[in-house]
């Protein structure tokens, strides 16, 4: 394990943006986030069983807005805290389907805080620690905001909502 995080230490250091991670889509296929090149991507951490699960309806509203604008929401389910992301990828994606009308691409759960985070989101949070002493993602829900260069620009605590950084997405898609 030691020898992994090694690598995957040494690997960040030359990580620039997004687009040099692979990551699984909630088919199981291999996705490449370098296929969002030059779009506005907002990261989050989803659950389905979870206080702030109603988030996915503003999420939702958010993608099906400014999609056509260059957004793209990125979800990522993780069952870290409290289990709250019990299923399998097909009881997830149709639970996102059927309760929340979800159409932005969904992905594998992973892991975003221990010995097993997943590389996207030990790029995510060295490059936006956040706002305490550990850069540890703080519960479902966090997001990241990342700008068509695929860089990381801005964080968002779990309850903030996604209506409240609507703003902040406009600011960078009229950033061509």
């Amino acid at each position: 394990m030691l020898v992994a995080a090694f690598l995957s230490a040494q690997a960040q250091k030359e990580v620039k943006n997004i687009y040099s991670f692979d990551v699984k889509n909630i088919q199981g296929k291999k996705a490449d986030l370098s296929d969002y090149k030059g779009k506005v991507v907002l990261i989050v951490n989803v659950a389905s069983k979870c206080g702030l699960t109603k988030q996915y309806d503003g999420l939702e509203a958010l993608y099906k807005k400014y999609k056509d604008q260059g957004l793209v929401i990125l979800g990522f389910p993780c069952n870290q805290f409290m289990g709250q992301e019990p299923g399998t990828e097909e009881e997830i994606a149709s639970f996102c389907r059927l309760t929340y009308d979800v159409t932005f691409p969904m992905f594998s759960k992973i892991e975003v805080n221990g010995e097993k985070t997943h590389p996207l989101y030990v790029y995510l949070k060295k490059q936006l620690p956040g706002d305490g002493k550990k850069a540890d993602i703080e519960w479902n829900f966090a997001k990241f905001l990342i700008d068509r260069n695929g860089v990381p620009v801005k964080r968002f605590q779990p309850k903030v909502k996604p209506a409240d950084i609507e703003q902040d997405i406009v600011d960078l898609l009229a950033k061509k």
